[in-house]
C-alpha cells in the first residue's frame, strides 16, 4: 500500500485548458474535473471500493445574490500542492469567474494512512463593488446513497435519523450510514458554534457542508472590500466500507485526525489536567480569602492539580462591595472579601502544588461598570439600537462586542492576571453570540452598524465567534501555559462544544450537572457519551459533581472518561477520605505517566447509550503504542449484575494484565487477541456502581 511520501497528483491533459486532477494517498482516492471551464467532483473512493459519490458541483454560495458553484464558467484554473506540519500533503486548486469579480481557492488535504480528506475554500473579491457572501457550502457532493436505505447520524454522529436531514450547530460530525452494504461517510464540520451547518438528503441525494443559509435562523453573512478575502473553517469527509457499525470510523480514522491533524488545544498540553478543583457548588459567589485557603489545602490532599476560583472573587456583577449607582471597574477585585487582593491567595495555592485559576465573563458587564458609561460603542447593540444584554436579557448587565475595542482590553486583562498573579487556568463563561437560555432568534448577534469588525447583524456571528478564538490563540501565544475553559454559555447553546471550539480553547465546561439528583452520575457519563469518541475527551469539562457526598469514588470513576473536575466543601470531608480520594487520583496519574490515556477514548464494545435499567461503558486506550490504558465499566440499575468486557485495538500478540481499581488487583492476564474476542467478567453487586480497570501490557 503507498504511504503518504507516495502521495499521486496525477494531471491528465484531456483539451486545452481541460485537466484530470487525482488526490491519491494510497488508501483514499479523490478524482476532480476541470473542463470546458466547469469544475466537477467525479471520484471519491477507497483503493478497492466502488465510487462514493455521482458527478458533483463540489462546493457552492452566493455572492451578491448570484449563485456560484463548480457549474458555473471560470477561467484562470490554477494548482499548486500544500502540506502541513503534521504530515497533510494535497492540492490547491485556484480559478476566477468570467466577469473577474471574485477568486475561488479549494484546498485539498489527505493524511498517512487515513480514509479521508480534509477541504476548505477561500472567496477573494476581485472587483470594485463590495462582495455580500452568504451561505456557503465548503462541500457540495451527490452522494451514492438513497435515504431509504442509509441512516443520518446525527448530534456528534451519536443518533439515528431516516429522510431529509437538517443539521445545526450540534453536528460537527455527522454519519452517513448505507445499511444495506454497509459503507458510508463520516463527515466533520470545524466551523464554530450557531452557523455550522451540514444538510444530507434534502433533495434525495446532496450532501452539502458549511455555514448557514440567508434563510437560517442565525444566518452567516461576510461583507469583503475589493483585495479581501474570506475563508472557510476545514470540512473533513471520512469513507469507509464493509463496515456494519457505523461507530467504528469514529473511533479510529476521525479520532486519529483529531488527535494528530486538526490541531485542537488540548492535544497541544504536554501535561494534560488530570484532577481539577472548582469553588462554585455549594459556595457560588459567597467566597473569600479564608474560605479559598481551606479549600484549598483539602483540594491538594484530595490530590487535585488545578484550584479555580470561581464567579464572587470581584466588585459588582451581582457580587457585594457596591453599592446604588456606585461605578465598577471591570475586573477588580473585591479587596473586602479579598484584602490582600488575588495574589497572596495565588501564591498559597501554588505553594500546595496547585495551578491556580479564575471564572472571567468574557464579555459581559456590569451594568455599573464604568466601561459601560465611558466606552458605550464597545457595548452588543439589540434591533432597536440600545445598548443589550445577551446573556439573559437583564436589565443591569451588558454585553460587549467582540468586533471592537473591548478584544484588546479583555486580553490585556487576562495576561496581567497571568503575567501578575500566575493565573494558569481561566473559565471564559457567559454569551458573546447567543444565550443558551434565549430563544428569540432576534435577541442575539450584535445589531450595531459602526463597529469596526462587523457591518450588520448577520455578518455580527462569524465575526465575534472568529475575534473570541483569534483572542484564544493570541492568549495561547503570550501564556503558553495557561489552560482556556470556555463554557458552553460562551459557545451559545445547551452543552454545546464543537471542533472550532476545541481548537482554539483547551477545555469547555459543558454543564452544570445537579450534584443531588439520583441520576447525576449516569448523566455525566451520558454527556461524556454523546460527543465522543467524535470530540477529544480531554476537552469535555463536567460539573458539579461533589467531592464531599457519600458517592465520591463512583463520581470521580464517572468522570475519568473527561477530564475529572469535582466541586463540594471539603471542609466536610474526614482524613480519611481525602486519603480515599487521593489513592485514586495518584493511581490515575500514574496511568497517565505509564499510557497517555488522556489523549484517547473509545466506545467499549457492546455498552451503548448510558441509561437507566442498562451497563454502559469507555475505553481509554492508547492505540499507538498499544502499552494499555483504563477501562470504566457502570451498572445504571441494571437487572445482570455481571457482564463481560472486551477491549479492541490492543497488539493481538502481546500478553495484558487486567488490574481492578485503584489497589490493583489482578484479576486477569489475556493476550490482545482474546481480550477482543474473549475478554474478561466484571460483577457489580450494587445495582448502582462503576468499576475502573487498568490494562496494562506485561514484558516489553
Amino acid at each position: 500500500m503507498l504511504t503518504m511520501l507516495a502521495l499521486l497528483l496525477c494531471q491528465q491533459t484531456m483539451a486545452e485548458g481541460d485537466q484530470v486532477l487525482k488526490i491519491d494517498n494510497g488508501v483514499v482516492q479523490r478524482t476532480i474535473s476541470y473542463t470546458e471551464g466547469h469544475l466537477q467532483g467525479t471520484e471519491y473512493k477507497l483503493s478497492e471500493s466502488g465510487n462514493f459519490i455521482k458527478a458533483s458541483k463540489e462546493f457552492s454560495f452566493l455572492a451578491n445574490d448570484k449563485t456560484y458553484s463548480g457549474e458555473n464558467d471560470w477561467t484562470n484554473f490554477q494548482m499548486r500542492d500544500t502540506t502541513t506540519t503534521s504530515g497533510g500533503q494535497g492540492l490547491i486548486l485556484s480559478m476566477q469567474d468570467k466577469e473577474n469579480t471574485l477568486c475561488v481557492e479549494l484546498s485539498y488535504l489527505t493524511f498517512p494512512g487515513l480514509p479521508m480528506v480534509s477541504k476548505k475554500l477561500t472567496v477573494k473579491n476581485l472587483g470594485q463593488k463590495d462582495l455580500k457572501l452568504e451561505g456557503v457550502s465548503v462541500e457540495n457532493l451527490r452522494v451514492s446513497m438513497h435515504p431509504t436505505v442509509s441512516w443520518v447520524m446525527g448530534k456528534y454522529g451519536r443518533y439515528t435519523n431516516l429522510g431529509p436531514f437538517n443539521g445545526t450547530w450540534d453536528e460537527p460530525l455527522v454519519i452517513v450510514h448505507e445499511n444495506e452494504n454497509g459503507y458510508g461517510i463520516a463527515v466533520g464540520n470545524e466551523t464554530v458554534g450557531i452557523i455550522k451547518r451540514t444538510d444530507v438528503f434534502l433533495d434525495g441525494e446532496s450532501l452539502e457542508v458549511g455555514v448557514t443559509k440567508p434563510e437560517s435562523c442565525y444566518p452567516f453573512r461576510r461583507w469583503l472590500k475589493q483585495g479581501q478575502q474570506w475563508s472557510s473553517e476545514p470540512v473533513f469527509t471520512a469513507i469507509y466500507n464493509n463496515e456494519l457499525d457505523p461507530q467504528r470510523i469514529v473511533n479510529t480514522a476521525v479520532q486519529k485526525y483529531t488527535r494528530l491533524h486538526m490541531g485542537t488545544r488540548v492535544e497541544q498540553i504536554k501535561h494534560k489536567p488530570m484532577f481539577v478543583y472548582n469553588t462554585w457548588v455549594p459556595f457560588t459567589r459567597y467566597i473569600n480569602d479564608e474560605l479559598i485557603k481551606d479549600l484549598a489545602k483539602a483540594a491538594a490532599e484530595c490530590g487535585a492539580q488545578e484550584f479555580i476560583i470561581d464567579d464572587g472573587w470581584q466588585m459588582g456583577h451581582g457580587c457585594t462591595n457596591v453599592k446604588g449607582d456606585e461605578k465598577v471597574n471591570d475586573w477588580e477585585v473585591d479587596t473586602v472579601k479579598f484584602k490582600g487582593g488575588l495574589k497572596p491567595t495565588f501564591d498559597y495555592i501554588k505553594s500546595l502544588g496547585m495551578k491556580p485559576g479564575l471564572w472571567v465573563s468574557l464579555a459581559r458587564l456590569d451594568g455599573n461598570s464604568e466601561i459601560v458609561e465611558g466606552k458605550p460603542q464597545w457595548i452588543i447593540r439589540d434591533k432597536n439600537g440600545n445598548i443589550s444584554d445577551l446573556h439573559n436579557s437583564s436589565e443591569n448587565n451588558r454585553t460587549v462586542c467582540m468586533g471592537t475595542d473591548w478584544y484588546n482590553y479583555i486580553r490585556d486583562l487576562l495576561l496581567h492576571f497571568v503575567n501578575d498573579y500566575g493565573l494558569a487556568y481561566v473559565k471564559l463563561d457567559l454569551a458573546i453570540v447567543t444565550s443558551a437560555y434565549v430563544y428569540n432568534t432576534e435577541e442575539t448577534g450584535c445589531y450595531a452598524t459602526d463597529h469596526p469588525f462587523h457591518r450588520d447583524h448577520e455578518e455580527s456571528y462569524d465575526v465575534i465567534y472568529r475575534r473570541a478564538m483569534q483572542l484564544f490563540d493570541e492568549l495561547h501565544e503570550k501564556a503558553p501555559e495557561l489552560f482556556i475553559d470556555c463554557t458552553f454559555e460562551t459557545a451559545g447553546k445547551l452543552q454545546l462544544m464543537d471542533y472550532g471550539f476545541a481548537k482554539h480553547a483547551d477545555g469547555n465546561w459543558l454543564s452544570n450537572v445537579n450534584a443531588l439528583a439520583h441520576s447525576a452520575n449516569m448523566r455525566v457519563r451520558h454527556l461524556a457519551w454523546g460527543r465522543t469518541p467524535a470530540l477529544p475527551a480531554t476537552s469535555l469539562v463536567i460539573g458539579n459533581l461533589k467531592l464531599d457526598s457519600p458517592d465520591r469514588v463512583l463520581a470521580l470513576k464517572s468522570l475519568v472518561g473527561t477530564l475529572p473536575i469535582m466541586l463540594g466543601d471539603l471542609r466536610n470531608m474526614t482524613t480519611e477520605e481525602r486519603q480515599e480520594v487521593r489513592h485514586w487520583t495518584d493511581w490515575l496519574k500514574e496511568m497517565e505517566q505509564r499510557h497517555g490515556y488522556m489523549s484517547f477514548r473509545q466506545d467499549l464494545p457492546g455498552f451503548g447509550e448510558p441509561k437507566e435499567g442498562h451497563w454502559d461503558g469507555f475505553a481509554r486506550i492508547n492505540v499507538d503504542t498499544q502499552s494499555g490504558g483504563v477501562i470504566g465499566v457502570f451498572r445504571e440499575n441494571a437487572a445482570e449484575a455481571s457482564r463481560t468486557v472486551t477491549v479492541r485495538d490492543l497488539n493481538p500478540e502481546a500478553m495484558y494484565d487486567v488490574l481492578q481499581g485503584a489497589d490493583k488487583v489482578k484479576v486477569a492476564t489475556l493476550s490482545g487477541k482474546d481480550l477482543e474476542e474473549i475478554g474478561f467478567r466484571v460483577e457489580l453487586k450494587n445495582r448502582k456502581d462503576g468499576e475502573l480497570f487498568e490494562i496494562l501490557k506485561v514484558g516489553k
